[in-house]
């Protein structure tokens, strides 16, 4: 019964910023990793960013020094911040988990929120 729900998408102009939010609610031990993923039309989900509940992280290469992901274990969040934002950074963006519940350890997604960059 862990549900995500990701906030903070909508349309906006070429080098512009935009600060993603996704938060899990429900019975939740812990939060192992949390991540962003995206996927634009006629193109596979990848990766952008992705975090553990140390706080290390990982960028795709095309999103390094651009975005910047982080957590919040006490509000069971994880944010993205999206800068110097380009055309083809348009996509659904889809969070992902991996959570600890009291019955199953396992992923979780988001249903996704657009971001669209153009002027």
């Amino acid at each position: 019964q862990v549900q995500l729900v990701e906030s903070g998408g909508g349309l906006v102009q070429p080098g512009g910023s935009l600060r993603l939010s996704c938060a899990a609610s429900g019975s939740i031990f812990r939060l192992n990793a949390m991540g962003w993923y995206r996927q634009a039309p006629r193109k596979e989900r990848e990766l952008v960013a992705h975090i553990t509940s140390d706080g290390s992280t990982n960028y795709a290469d095309s999103v390094k020094g651009r975005f910047t992901i982080s957590g919040d274990n006490a509000k069971n969040t994880v944010n993205l911040q999206m800068n110097s934002l380009r055309p083809e950074d348009t996509a659904v963006y889809y969070c992902k988990a991996m959570i600890r519940t009291m019955t199953v350890l396992r992923e979780y997604w988001g249903q996704g929120t657009q971001v669209t960059v153009s002027s």
